[in-house]
């Protein structure tokens, strides 16, 4: 499943964006071409990500992102519910990596995208909690600045996604949100999944605690995954098989539905 896509040249470069707030500098050259497709391109000539990248020990990749001065600002979302948006032309030309948010002890991003001020940028906690707001509320900082609040978040719980929604796209989001045992190991339970138009949700100020996307049943106490985007939604279990989601919910508020196996990517 993809996770992002960047206008490059064959001897460009982009920034891979890690969840410790690192930036790291990736040329194109170095990268597996593949066969141009009429179709959705096959990943199997692909190579994994640590013969490219060095990642540091728990490091995970977030997404990818333009190093082009002329790129749109690129906005960050933490699991403590920090927000920050960066201007792509700070970029030092003589280092291979660089912070690009200054994240406090425990932190980590869980996701970053492009957002101009015309974009809203979107939390889900996981207390079921989602608020959207305008990407213009949060000015573009430095590098090593640490951003500034996003979602207020309840006692004992964090950030399951951050990420932006075009403007040109609004009318066609969709929230996708999954309930389950805080207690399970990641990717064993199937949880209880729903879709709901992203139009049903409020926007609130920055700063705020956003509105119920999932009411929990017994046994559940927290979402295991949640995404916001561009309709219609496709999931995936650990193993890429598709994993079919219910049909879109027009409760904003209400339970989920089981799933018939565990999900472990939206797109």
């Amino acid at each position: 499943m993809l996770r992002a896509v960047v206008r490059t040249t064959a001897r460009g470069e982009v920034g891979l964006v890690t969840s410790r707030g690192r930036m790291v500098r990736v040329s194109v050259l170095d990268l597996p071409a593949l066969p141009p497709t009429d179709n959705a391109p096959s990943l199997s000539g692909g190579v994994p990500l640590g013969e490219v990248v060095r990642l540091e020990p728990g490091e995970e990749a977030v997404t990818i992102a333009s190093l082009d001065a002329d790129a749109p600002p690129l906005a960050l979302g933490t699991a403590q519910g920090v927000v920050k948006r960066v201007l792509p032309g700070d970029v030092p030309n003589n280092r291979d990596d660089w912070e690009i948010i200054g994240l406090k002890d425990g932190d980590t991003v869980v996701g970053a995208a492009p957002a101009t001020d015309a974009d809203e940028v979107v939390f889900v906690s996981s207390d079921a909690s989602l608020l959207h707001f305008d990407a213009s509320a949060v000015r573009p900082q430095g590098r090593a600045a640490g951003g500034m609040a996003g979602i207020r978040l309840a006692d004992g719980h964090r950030v399951a996604f951050f990420g932006v929604v075009p403007a040109d796209v609004r009318d066609l989001g969709v929230v996708v949100t999954v309930a389950g045992s805080s207690g399970a190991l990641a990717g064993t339970q199937t949880g209880a999944g729903k879709v709901t138009p992203y139009e049903l949700y409020p926007g609130k100020g920055r700063g705020t605690g956003g509105v119920r996307a999932q009411r929990f049943l017994k046994g559940e106490d927290a979402l295991i995954l949640a995404w916001v985007g561009q309709g219609p939604a496709r999931a995936t279990g650990s193993g890429g098989q598709a994993v079919d989601l219910p049909e879109v919910d027009q409760r904003r508020d209400g339970s989920g539905t089981p799933l018939a196996s565990p999900v472990t990517a939206v797109g």
